[in-house]
């Protein structure tokens, strides 16, 4: 953290480049589908050699932050630059992620012995940092989500984080949009606009970095033969081995088959269950016969790479085909999308928020190990 209004991160000066705006990415700032996935080879060098460290402590720790993300808010204080050390009146900040000393301490991390830090201080060395700061900017993340959630603010959980970075989390509390104006919570004009230029210019660099992994082409896949018939009673044979399905249901589920594949080891889909009990939410289409879920990897994982690809093309396929597959709903990557309602302004469909029911931070109760259908009953 440094200069008069930091209180949450630095913005190190000499970073300050020509802003990149946003077209296409998650944001409060935008209208756009959501970049989750890497474009490996474009990132920093150092941001490629610490990847799997990066995707383990998000998927064990933090599964609501996107690896992209981190990869271009760091990009955004320290250039990735592990030594970057920025003098500020609250002592400077230091290391990938420019965090001050008491909030590395808070962090876990060792007091400084000296400032700048000496160069074995921990707070330099890349994997441990990115150990220690990455779950303290979810608790930012997850501080932010819970204010707009009871808030309304119109203002994603991921640039929420970042206000509380750049300026401190009474900056998003304190505002009307949870962006500061000026005068607004303690914040002039210069500090309005480093919050600003902060935000585009992470978004700048998440759209650098990200491939195309929120609605993609599927134009290369067949379109499905549309539905016609009667689909209220639970008629049909249900191929995942539960008790019945309807017939648009099995329709649908057939559909994605000539598609996709069959479900199986290697194929895009991994597996697949359509009918069951829902015990404990009986209320679910599941055992009406209505619903199906389609896992890209094994139960309980995050997919990455090809698998968290072949995700998007499914959940874009149901979607560019939902009048012909009578889709009700999809749910996947803890988003949920109807034909009835808009995409919210932080990407597509809007936040899955699990119902009470279900976890919406688990991989499988915030559906990102699976895809979610649901069709209608007429």
């Amino acid at each position: 953290m440094r200069g008069p209004l930091i209180a949450g991160g630095g913005l190190v000066a000499s970073l300050l480049l020509p802003l990149l705006l946003i077209a296409a990415l998650l944001g409060g700032l935008a209208s756009a589908a959501p970049v989750q996935a890497v474009k490996t080879a474009a990132i920093p060098p150092l941001a490629a050699q610490h990847f799997e460290t990066i995707a383990e402590i998000t998927t064990t720790t933090c599964p609501e932050l996107p690896a992209l993300w981190i990869i271009a808010h760091v990009q955004a204080e320290s250039s990735w630059d592990p030594t970057a050390f920025s003098a500020d009146r609250n002592g400077g900040a230091a290391g990938l992620y420019q965090l001050n000393e008491a909030n590395w301490t808070n962090a876990g991390g060792a007091a400084w012995s000296a400032t700048p830090p000496p160069d074995n201080a921990d707070v330099l060395q890349p994997d441990e940092h990115l150990r220690r700061a990455i779950p303290w900017v979810c608790a930012n993340l997850r501080a932010a989500s819970s204010h707009i959630d009871a808030s309304g603010k119109p203002i994603s959980a991921l640039d929420g984080m970042l206000v509380c970075h750049i300026a401190g989390c009474g900056r998003l509390t304190g505002s009307t949009t949870g962006i500061p104006a000026a005068g607004e919570a303690g914040c002039d004009r210069s500090c309005a606009n480093l919050v600003a230029t902060y935000i585009d210019r992470v978004h700048g660099f998440v759209q650098q970095y990200g491939a195309a992994s929120g609605p993609i082409a599927v134009d290369d896949l067949p379109a499905p033969t549309p539905f016609t018939g009667v689909s209220a009673i639970c008629s049909g044979t249900d191929p995942t081995g539960g008790r019945c399905l309807t017939p648009a249901t099995r329709h649908a589920h057939d559909e994605i088959t000539r598609a996709f594949g069959p479900p199986g080891p290697g194929a895009p889909i991994r597996s697949a269950g359509c009918w069951d009990e829902h015990a404990w939410n009986p209320t679910s289409d599941h055992p009406q016969g209505r619903a199906c879920d389609y896992f890209l990897d094994d139960a309980g994982t995050f997919p990455q790479g090809q698998e968290l690809q072949n995700g998007w093309r499914l959940a874009t396929w149901l979607r560019t085909h939902a009048p012909a597959l009578k889709v009700k709903y999809v749910i996947w990557q803890g988003r949920i999308w109807s034909p009835d309602t808009s995409d919210t302004d932080d990407g597509w469909g809007r936040p899955y928020t699990g119902g009470g029911i279900y976890d919406a931070d688990d991989a499988t109760g915030g559906h990102f190990d699976h895809v979610h259908i649901s069709i209608e009953s007429e």
